[in-house]
């Protein structure tokens, strides 16, 4: 007698990770009874934490591409993980699931909040933080990520601590030292930067992750003004959850 398809006794849930609280949350579902996990990751961090479970490194050639890749492969459950600044694979998942018919679900740590003793200055992209710069200080401590260093390339007369996982490729900031590194981050480490390189100005993008927070909190206490990128919207239609236990529930209430 032939055993039952393997789709028909184990649920395929696939995360579109590379965040912390993508990590947590493939733990978690590996962990429950007949839940598949398999964790996507871009691929462009060198030595990246690798999640429990399956794992599967690179793009998948657009939407078409994903939606392929979930009929294939007998997805059950779309968890969109990714960073809340990693726009386009958002979209192109929320494309894919429609089209694959696979429900999606977008796991989205919140936002950070002002407080008392801020001075930030919101603004809705990295072009639009390069250009109030100039007006805001001329030593920058710029954390956005190696990725986006082409909008500031153009700025000469700002010096840049730049910070990031792997080390950047031009374009970027002719005047720039570059510290290689990953969080979590402590508030007096954070305190010891400021002061050492004598930061005037800080620009951010509102992750929201906990592990890079102590860095608003050091800016605060020195007055050092905090230019803060605000985070693109999730697609649409796709319902969010905050944290990885409530994304666990929302697996569970689908493939129980």
């Amino acid at each position: 007698m032939s055993s039952a398809p393997v789709h028909d006794s184990v649920r395929h849930a696939l995360i579109l990770g590379g965040t912390t609280e993508a990590r947590r949350l493939a733990a978690a579902l590996a962990a429950e009874p007949g839940v598949r996990v398999t964790s996507s990751l871009a691929g462009r961090v060198a030595a990246p934490r690798l999640p429990a479970g399956e794992v599967r490194i690179g793009g998948f050639g657009g939407p078409e591409g994903l939606a392929r890749w979930l009929r294939e492969h007998a997805v059950d459950a779309l968890i969109d993980a990714t960073h809340p600044f990693a726009g386009t694979i958002s979209f192109h998942a929320a494309r894919a699931a429609a089209c694959a018919h696979v429900p999606l679900l977008a796991l989205r740590r919140p936002g950070w909040g002002a407080q008392p003793g801020d001075v930030w200055h919101p603004v809705p992209t990295l072009a639009e933080a390069a250009a109030v710069l100039p007006a805001l200080g001329g030593r920058v401590f710029l954390t956005t990520g190696r990725m986006g260093l082409a909008h500031f390339a153009h700025l000469t007369d700002q010096w840049f601590l730049v910070r990031s996982v792997d080390a950047p490729e031009p374009p970027h900031p002719p005047r720039m030292t570059t510290l290689l590194d990953r969080g979590p981050f402590t508030l007096d480490g954070e305190r010891e930067l400021l002061r050492r390189h004598r930061i005037d100005v800080l620009v951010t993008k509102d992750s929201g992750a906990a592990a890079t927070a102590p860095k608003l909190a050091a800016a605060r206490e020195a007055g050092v003004p905090v230019v803060v990128v605000q985070r693109p919207p999730v697609p649409e239609g796709v319902p969010v959850a905050a944290e990885p236990d409530a994304a666990v529930e929302w697996v569970r209430a689908l493939l129980g």
